[in-house]
């Protein structure tokens, strides 16, 4: 069934509603309009029959008949919405999604709604947790607890507020989330109450009061007046060294929207960065502020979607999924660290949240801000293409200076466990001045994996095509890819020798080797295992912030936007990690992640260092990146890819394909190929070029194995007229029924 963009009609002229129903099916499905004859407009969740059951999906258009039978039709059962959940502009995003990402149009719709409204629950959700103070609590001497400050000012604030407060204004009154520490320890003591109770419908409007911040410097200032003069949509790339004060932009923009009566979305890359720029914005804004990430419990998730969605809140602060957030009166977008491959889904709808957010933009017609220290190489070359307008921050803010970098040759400099004496020096002499270290290893865990000493057995993953990693403090192998865990051995399972060896070095083992260096001395690690429960992260970085003589060890988490003035050293401990991967980006990837990770030393008046520890110092994009700048390091990448015709200079898809059966994948995709022929007519000029099908780099993961197809493209409009022929096809292959497939258009990566 076509799809239809969604559109308003009157009541009279409808005879059939056109529904997405979250379902893998490439269409629309034509229900009858409910029996007590109620107008239902576009953007309306219904409740109809489906198959065996019932489903919710989203009623999308209108239409006076059907191509199916009159008497075939069914009928809604109900109308779960007195006004649409989702406004007409979202629809018609979403519209777009699922035909540029050729992914099923109602798995999309639902998918931009909160959980809670996908199963039919009311849009106006009030219930809520509340804590209040308990008559114990009342009574209680808080000289008792003079040595626990939080506990102390948290009961101070709920004394004022006998209907007790909820988890926004807690978030707000506390200035961060480390009050649920102290509630919880509250709670247990009798002190504190939770409580379920209604939450106060959105306002329409919130009294706002905006706080001075520093003043702007020239570059700040050019930026903000271009963006704000900006008439109608236009994408500008705010192309700011790290420290440069790209945020102090952002906050201009804001500053301006609020006055001129509009919202701002801004959308961040991972939840890690959220606290810390939620605290900053609540500083600077006295006004309604949603914030949408995974992280949210379902409740809070939807009261702040409807924050957003009743214009109450004129700031919005989102992961991902928040682009699709609703918003009336929207009149900007930022996105932050825009180059962030978190921005990428990977899995079901695989979208680029950054590319959404500039087809938003330009559907309303409203600026959209990219911002980064490392740009896209894409997002470069639409620079260059005049599609966006490139706006330069090329100095730190403030007093702060770019800081010293130096190259360790650790074939020279042989590192011990993993440190260096170069490194382990420079380390002494910063703690020895009461500064901050931090560390980069991107490899979580005890060590990459355990050999024999014997026979040369390495543990590996007995359903992927990789090394089980030792995670000494949990005692378990466990594989990054699969999630499959078991215990050590004790013998070698291939010849019984007893010498089995942790090989190489993981934050775990480095953790411990610091500890061991540096007795005395704070360490701080962050990595996925020592972040898992929720607000760790905050804290730690909280700590982090508030210390001294501290060593800051972690992975990539560390590499985004994190400002903690008193660092004076970074340490990268492995930068050949990322130089020689299989995936065309990977270069790219590791440009930015060196780049990223440096730019945390020095950022406030006390100058940095920043030392690199690499057995290929004499790699060329290594030099470029480190005795230039990241543009010139981006310039070279760019001519390898027009050289090689690779993107951004031709566009690409990817069909994967997955079996338990070996053999299974390649077999579908070598039908996928050949019905792509079929589709192509001869002697086309600039014809799809196709690459494939071959094994996965990672040939089998999860018990699968794992092939793809590439396709190439110079005109995108070719490529996708292609793929629209290609896909609804796909599941009449005789093969298809053997493999789980996926189309990925733009992938991040080859994997």
């Amino acid at each position: 069934m076509t799809l239809t963009r969604p559109q308003s009609y009157p009541q009279t002229d409808i005879a059939v509603l056109r529904i997405a129903i979250p379902a893998p099916l490439y269409a629309l499905f034509d229900y009858l309009p409910p029996a007590d004859g109620r107008a239902v407009a576009p953007g309306s969740r219904v409740r109809v029959p489906f198959g065996r059951g019932t489903r919710i999906g989203v009623v999308m258009s209108g239409a006076p008949s059907s191509e199916v039978p009159q008497q075939r039709l069914k009928q809604v059962l109900d109308v779960l919405d007195e006004t649409p959940a989702l406004p007409p502009d979202l629809l018609e995003l979403l519209s777009w999604c699922a035909g540029y990402y050729h992914h099923p149009i109602g798995e999309v719709v639902c998918s931009a709604l909160p959980g809670l409204l996908r199963h039919g629950r009311s849009a106006r959700e009030m219930a809520t947790k509340r804590w209040r103070i308990t008559t114990a609590g009342h009574d209680i001497d808080l000289a008792q607890l003079k040595n626990a400050a939080r506990q102390r000012a948290l009961l101070l604030t709920l004394r004022e507020h006998a209907r007790g407060l909820d988890a926004d204004e807690l978030n707000e009154a506390c200035g961060d989330e480390d009050w649920r520490r102290a509630v919880r320890v509250l709670t247990e003591k009798g002190w504190v109450e939770c409580i379920i109770a209604e939450r106060e419908a959105p306002r329409a409007t919130i009294p706002t009061h905006i706080h001075d911040g520093p003043a702007l410097n020239a570059d700040q200032h050019a930026a903000t007046t271009e963006i704000i003069a900006a008439q109608g949509f236009q994408a500008f790339l705010l192309d700011g060294v790290t420290g440069s004060g790209k945020t102090e932009v952002y906050f201009a923009l804001m500053e301006h929207m609020i006055r001129a009566g509009k919202q701002t979305l801004l959308l961040v890359p991972e939840i890690g960065l959220t606290p810390q720029l939620v605290a900053r914005v609540r500083k600077r804004f006295s006004c309604g502020l949603a914030v949408l990430h995974s992280g949210l419990a379902e409740g809070e998730r939807l009261a702040a979607w409807n924050a957003a969605a009743s214009a109450a809140a004129p700031i919005i602060i989102g992961t991902r999924s928040a682009v699709f957030t609703p918003a009336p009166n929207l009149g900007a977008i930022i996105v932050d660290e825009e180059h962030d491959a978190s921005y990428k889904q990977q899995d079901s709808l695989r979208y680029h949240a950054r590319d959404t957010a500039v087809i938003r933009a330009q559907r309303l017609g409203i600026p959209v801000v990219l911002g980064s220290a490392t740009p896209a190489l894409e997002t470069l070359h639409n620079c260059a293409q005049h599609r966006y307008k490139h706006l330069v921050l090329a100095r730190r803010a403030g007093a702060a200076t770019p800081p010293a970098i130096r190259l360790i040759d650790l074939r020279a400099d042989r590192p011990t466990h993993g440190l260096s004496s170069t490194l382990e020096r420079a380390i002494t002499a910063h703690l020895a001045r009461d500064e901050q270290v931090l560390l980069f290893l991107n490899r979580r865990g005890y060590a990459p994996t355990l050999l024999c000493e014997d026979c040369g057995w390495l543990a590996s993953c007995r359903r992927c095509d990789a090394h089980l990693v030792l995670h000494r403090a949990r005692g378990l192998l466990r594989c990054h890819h699969c999630g499959a865990e078991e215990i050590p051995p004790q013998t070698c399972p291939q010849c019984s020798g007893a010498d089995l060896r942790p090989v190489g070095q993981g934050t775990e083992r480095m953790e411990e080797t610091l500890r061991e260096r540096f007795a005395g001395v704070t360490i701080l690690r962050i990595d996925r295992d020592s972040t898992r429960r929720r607000g760790a992260m905050e804290a730690l970085m909280n700590e982090m912030r508030g210390g001294r003589r501290q060593i800051l060890l972690g992975t990539q988490m560390l590499a985004k936007g994190h400002d903690l003035p008193n660092v004076t050293l970074v340490g990268i401990l492995d930068a050949d990690q990322g130089m020689f991967g299989v995936d065309f980006r990977a270069g790219e990837r590791m440009g930015q992640l060196i780049t990223q990770v440096a730019g945390r030393a020095g950022r406030a008046d006390k100058p940095g260092a920043v030392y690199v520890q690499t057995r290929c110092p004499e790699h060329p994009l290594l030099g470029t990146l480190l005795a230039q700048n990241y543009q010139d390091f981006a310039r070279g990448l760019l001519d390898e890819r027009r050289l090689s015709a690779m993107p951004p200079y031709r566009n690409m898809a990817i069909l994967r394909a997955e079996s338990v059966r070996e053999g299974a994948p390649e077999e579908f995709l070598s039908a996928a190929r050949a019905r792509l022929l079929t589709l192509t007519p001869a002697g086309i000029e600039q014809p799809v070029e196709l690459l494939g099908p071959a094994p996965a780099p990672m040939a089998r993961r999860a018990g699968h194995y794992r092939a793809q197809l590439l396709l190439l493209a110079a005109q995108r409009a070719r490529l996708h007229a292609l793929l629209s022929a290609l896909v609804p096809a796909l599941d009449s292959l005789a093969a298809a029924g053997r493999v789980r497939w996926s189309l990925d258009v733009d992938p991040a990566d080859e994997y």
